[in-house]
C-alpha cells in the first residue's frame, strides 16, 4: 500500500474553505489540464454520498465511484473508491483552523495500484511523479478561488 500526504496553507476562514469542497462540482475545479471529468452522478456533499464520475486522460476514460465518509462540514471528508482504476484508494481531506482568517487544507492518502496491465491507468493517474503535479494544481486552485472570494466578501461587506 501506498501512500501521499499533501498539505497547505490558505488565506481564508476555515468556513470559506470548506464551503469551497463542499461544492459538488469542485473536482471539475480541481482537476488539471489535460484531465476532464465527465459527472454521471454527484450531488451535495454529506455522510454516505457518492460521487460517479469519469476522468478522460486523453482519449483513456478512467471510471471512478466513490462515497464520502467521516464527513463534517467544517473539518473535512474522506473519499472511498468503490469502483475505479486501483485496487484500494481512501483519500482523507482534512479542514485546520490556524486563526481567523488562515487555514490549513491536509489530504492523505491511502492507494494500491491493480495488477498488471489492470493496473495500468491506475498507475498513470497515481503515479509517484503525477502526485505532486496534481496536488500544487489544486493547491494553487484553491487558494486563488477561495482567498479571491473572501477578498470580495470583505470588500462587499458594509463598514462597522
Amino acid at each position: 500500500m501506498a501512500t501521499y500526504a499533501h498539505r497547505f496553507v490558505v488565506r481564508a476562514p476555515l468556513a470559506a474553505v470548506a464551503t469551497f469542497h463542499a461544492d459538488s462540482h469542485a473536482l471539475r475545479r480541481l482537476t488539471p489540464p489535460p484531465v476532464f471529468v465527465q459527472f454521471h452522478q454527484v450531488g451535495p456533499l454529506s455522510e454516505g454520498s457518492v460521487a460517479e464520475f469519469t476522468l478522460w486522460l486523453g482519449p483513456l476514460p478512467i471510471y471512478w465511484v466513490a462515497r464520502h465518509t467521516h464527513f463534517d462540514p467544517l473539518r473535512g471528508f474522506t473519499d472511498n473508491m468503490v469502483r475505479g482504476p486501483l485496487a484500494h484508494c481512501v483519500h482523507r481531506h482534512d479542514f485546520v483552523p490556524l486563526g481567523p482568517e488562515l487555514t490549513a487544507v491536509e489530504d492523505h492518502m491511502d492507494y494500491a495500484y491493480l495488477p498488471g496491465l489492470r493496473g495500468l491507468r491506475g498507475r498513470l493517474l497515481m503515479s509517484p511523479f503525477s502526485l505532486p503535479i496534481l496536488f500544487a494544481f489544486r493547491s494553487f486552485v484553491t487558494r486563488r478561488t477561495v482567498e479571491r472570494a473572501h477578498q470580495r466578501r470583505l470588500r462587499s461587506a458594509p463598514a462597522a
